[in-house]
């Protein structure tokens, strides 16, 4: 299983919706097809964490109220040592014989900023909820419809059980970030 590179990217129509067939850089944080990745936008729509009532947070019984939406047409402040759920402005349908891998943006990495290892699994379809860290003890901006992240896509044989055949529970999620959920 290899990388698949922007030529071969290109090629899987559907896969990213909208698609930027470059990359877009002067004076934002990039975004669009690369050599070997597409760097994705986070959306203009956050969940952000908050400790009102100094609750834990528990996967198996999440609470709602521990996240304050907020929606901005510019640029969000994540406090400090937090965390925010936001959405891909693209919208991902991957093939059954294709998986992606979301990493960190290095202009926001650089920041002490962090956007977990999401997997986009073979057949799962949907925008992508991506996990913005903030590991600095300084509140960090983030601009609302640029880059985020880059997702490696890479290429096999199609597996015996795809996302879509198990019915995931993120399957076809929609363009609000998700919390975590049971099935």
């Amino acid at each position: 299983m290899a990388i698949l590179n922007d030529k071969q990217i290109e090629k899987i129509d559907g896969m990213i919706t909208p698609f930027i067939d470059h990359q877009v850089e002067e004076g934002t944080v990039s975004y669009g097809l690369s050599s070997f990745g597409y760097d994705v936008r986070v959306g203009n729509q956050f969940k952000i964490f908050t400790n009102i009532n100094s609750n834990e947070v528990d996967p198996k019984d999440f609470k709602r109220e521990l996240l304050e939406d907020r929606k901005t047409d510019d640029s969000i402040l994540i406090p400090p040592n937090s965390f925010a759920l936001a959405s891909s402005v693209e919208r991902f349908n991957m093939p059954d014989n294709v998986t992606g891998l979301l990493f960190d943006k290095s202009t926001y990495r650089r920041c002490g900023v962090l956007t977990s290892g999401t997997v986009l699994e073979p057949a799962w379809e949907g925008w992508l909820t991506i996990e913005i860290s903030n590991t600095t003890p300084l509140p960090v901006r983030i601009y609302a419809n640029e880059g985020i992240g880059q997702v490696l896509f890479m290429q096999g044989g199609k597996p015996n059980l795809t996302y879509e055949d198990k019915d995931g529970k993120y399957q076809g999620q929609g363009d609000r970030p998700e919390p975590s959920r049971m099935k």
